[in-house]
């Protein structure tokens, strides 16, 4: 018996083939991993049947037995699906994440499994929906996503139901969903179907994966009788249903739970379990072109006041960019070493966005005397809009005007379901 290294115990195994492991005692079997360039070489990874991985170590007493030779495990052919002229079609745009994605044992990575016919392996019960076209845009980390990247998205979007689909899912990573939701809502106009962002928390190799429950959901909204931009994601911790959230109002609030997302400042709009049920008016789908609004000013900043922050970091981003969306404290409030700032912003017509940072509520500026000197020095109050959201509506408004007075209007002026008049007492979630 070889002892030393993990490499010694499989010679003439290879990733991906079958396995069982007996080491102290206890015997696993399960598909062989390939070993995480972080790791030493003294434990052998396999996949148990569970789905679940775990590390052996290796020693004296270990011994692997070649139980089944797979090798990499290899795509789902890509033959064409037959398309049922009763339902409906849908594109599925890829942008990167987690969703429908396959592993491949050679490497250990994750990757997009993609085609039509491998959505189809991987989630039959699409087939019974819709039909599904796929697109892959790029490939990327959602924290890689740019200005560009949406204009790309909305672009093909808006090309996709002007070809005669019936609506469009954005499959999308989740950390940055909300941004580019936000992007879509005010970038689309003329927008008479459903478009549905969607992604996964846990990838599809995990047991507790919610990639399939979140697309088969997200399709069964992309077909319904509703227009507008959308985020379909887990409502629990448990596969019992998804929520549907206005593509403007949308938050991660967490970083690993499945029922991350929550709607901010409004409730949800919809539910989906095997029916799709709006809680309140989300547009009527309807024929007709769909535009793209496609300028965006992309040197807008987003700063996050904190206690004993410089006036000096405040007035450099004033300097490089041509609007500024400012989280405040509480009601919206910046220190006082700052208002000299944003008296800077005033005189370089640099408008200034104040949001606030509690994320929930909504920033008022007439309470406290700071607010009102903010109200004199030409900010605009953002509402209870979301910072992020508050952002890209900058860039947009931006892209679309430099008259500071439709600036301000247009900021104050709900365009996509992003503000509301009245805060409602039964949104905070405690």
């Amino acid at each position: 018996m070889y002892r030393g290294t993990a490499a010694g115990f499989l010679s003439g195994i290879e990733v991906g083939d079958i396995v069982e492991i007996t080491s102290e005692g206890k015997t696993f079997k399960g598909v062989l991993m390939p070993r995480n360039e972080l790791a030493d070489d003294l434990h052998i990874v396999i996949k148990l049947d569970t789905g679940y991985n775990i590390g052996i170590a290796v020693g004296d007493k270990t011994e692997v037995v070649l139980v089944e030779r797979r090798g990499a495990v290899q795509a789902a052919a890509d033959v064409e699906i037959p398309v049922n002229p009763n339902l409906p079609t849908i594109t599925i745009l890829g942008t990167g994440g987690t969703i429908a994605s396959k592993i491949d044992y050679k490497t250990g990575a994750v990757a997009p499994a993609f085609s039509a016919a491998e959505l189809h392996a991987a989630i039959p019960e699409l087939s019974s929906v819709a039909n599904i076209k796929t697109k892959m845009l790029f490939n990327i980390l959602s924290e890689d996503m740019t200005p560009g990247h949406w204009q790309t998205i909305a672009c093909e979007t808006a090309g996709e139901l002007n070809n005669g689909s019936d609506g469009v899912i954005v499959a999308h990573g989740t950390d940055t969903m909300g941004y580019t939701s936000a992007a879509l809502s005010f970038m689309l106009t003329g927008l008479g179907k459903p478009v549905v962002l969607v992604g996964s928390q846990r990838s599809s190799d995990r047991p507790s994966s919610d990639s399939a429950m979140n697309l088969l959901a997200a399709t069964r909204v992309a077909v319904s009788e509703a227009a507008g931009v959308f985020v379909v994601m887990h409502a629990s911790t448990s596969d019992d249903y998804c929520l549907i959230h206005r593509g403007t109002r949308v938050r991660k609030m967490h970083s690993s739970r499945r029922d991350a997302f929550q709607s901010i400042n409004t409730l949800p709009v919809g539910k989906v379990t095997e029916e799709v049920e709006f809680f309140e008016d989300c547009g009527v789908r309807k024929e007709g072109k769909v535009s793209v609004s496609g300028r965006l000013e992309q040197k807008v900043a987003l700063v996050k006041i904190y206690p004993g922050m410089s006036e000096e970091i405040l007035k450099g981003v004033v300097k490089s960019h041509r609007g500024v969306v400012i989280e405040g404290t509480g009601l919206g409030h910046v220190p006082a070493d700052v208002l000299s700032a944003v008296e800077h912003a005033k005189v370089l017509g640099v408008p200034v966005v104040m949001t606030s940072q509690t994320i929930y509520g909504r920033v008022d500026l007439k309470v406290y005397a700071t607010g009102r000197q903010l109200l004199d020095l030409g900010v605009i109050p953002g509402g209870d809009m979301l910072p992020e959201t508050a952002l890209v509506k900058l860039m947009h408004v931006l892209g679309q005007t430099s008259d500071p007075a439709k600036i301000r209007r247009l900021m104050q002026t709900n365009l996509c379901g992003e503000l509301s008049d009245v805060s409602r007492p039964d949104v905070f979630l405690r």
